[in-house]
């Protein structure tokens, strides 16, 4: 190859190739490391976080790690119980999204749909159907209020523990009781597997039509 063809392929790389090489690079870290978005294909956390629903995910909000890995630079909160949480699975990796229930040392468990933490029952309160399902509003322990749904017609576990929650693990559940893969089939979530919070839907479209959903746009999930 003649020299000017080198150095035409030269430029060509560092005008063209290295530009977009570079932003692909420092968008992809941002993702990473700092703030993303979940696009909700199941049901699991009906009726907080519906089927097609983007919600943003915040990855500073406990801590910073290096792009691409699960290794920690820093780390300044952990999860609270009732925030939603972000995490890949203990069981296969899949990223999940569910609520925190409980925190290390927490002893939880559930009598026919009735939570308890540490012994105390969460209440309850606006019992209201929708579809055959049961909607009800959940509180514990002084957190935010927040909705989740019962399926009675289903086979489910309703019933489980008391378990206790070990040092640097987190016991997850979807809003949707009764249709929901969570902590209590595949166990305890470890600190290290968890990737972020999520409070907010930014854009959300219905599965079924692909059209936008203008309700459930920047709404903040509780």
């Amino acid at each position: 190859m003649r020299p000017r063809h080198i150095v035409r392929i030269k430029r060509f790389f560092r005008d063209h190739v290295l530009p977009v090489a570079v932003t692909v690079l420092v968008l992809c870290s941002f993702r990473s490391a700092v703030a993303d978005w979940n696009i909700v294909p199941s049901g699991s956390m009906n009726p907080t976080i519906v089927e097609g629903d983007r919600i943003f995910v915040n990855k500073l909000a406990y801590d910073l790690k290096v792009p691409f890995t699960t290794w920690h630079v820093a780390r300044w909160s952990d999860p609270l119980r009732g925030e939603i949480v972000v995490f890949n699975s203990p069981k296969d990796g899949t990223r999940l999204v569910k609520r925190c229930i409980g925190m290390p040392g927490d002893v939880v468990s559930m009598i026919d749909d009735q939570l308890f933490i540490n012994g105390h029952p969460a209440s309850y309160s606006d019992p209201r159907t929708s579809g055959g399902n049961l909607l009800m509003t959940e509180q514990f322990d002084g957190t935010r209020r927040h909705a989740v749904q019962a399926i009675p017609r289903i086979r489910a576990m309703r019933t489980f523990g008391p378990v206790t929650v070990p040092p640097g693990s987190y016991f997850m559940l979807g809003d949707n009781r009764d249709n929901s893969a969570d902590s209590r089939y595949f166990g305890f979530v470890p600190r290290d597997l968890i990737v972020g919070r999520s409070s907010a839907v930014v854009l959300s479209f219905d599965p079924d039509t692909h059209l936008p959903r203008p309700s459930r746009t920047c709404k903040t999930l509780p």
